[in-house]
């Protein structure tokens, strides 16, 4: 019973963090912050489905590392862009 009370706490958090990705949110920041919440929601259900079937937990270290490797490249990002143009609004990004 508690798993799977786990399990729908996992969900939730990636549940949430997508919501709040797919909002309309001005700031590059927040983004980056509900992307790095999805990740953590996806790590807690690795986590419990690999402890559930009773797997070694390898892969949950080379998922980590993927996600602190997209924080990194996301806050690179983040800081350039306030460099060139002085904030990390996403109305001042010319996409075309």
């Amino acid at each position: 019973m508690m798993m799977m009370l786990n399990l729908y706490m996992a969900y939730l958090l990636f549940f949430f963090g997508l919501v709040v990705f797919i909002s309309n949110q001005k700031h590059l920041l927040s983004m980056l912050l509900s992307l790095e919440f999805m990740a953590l929601g996806l790590f807690m259900n690795l986590v419990i489905f690999f402890n559930l079937f009773m797997y070694e937990n390898y892969f949950t270290m080379i998922f980590l590392v993927f996600c602190v490797c997209e924080g990194a490249l996301g806050l690179g990002i983040l800081v350039s862009l306030i460099r060139t143009h002085g904030n990390d609004y996403f109305q001042s990004l010319n996409i075309l």
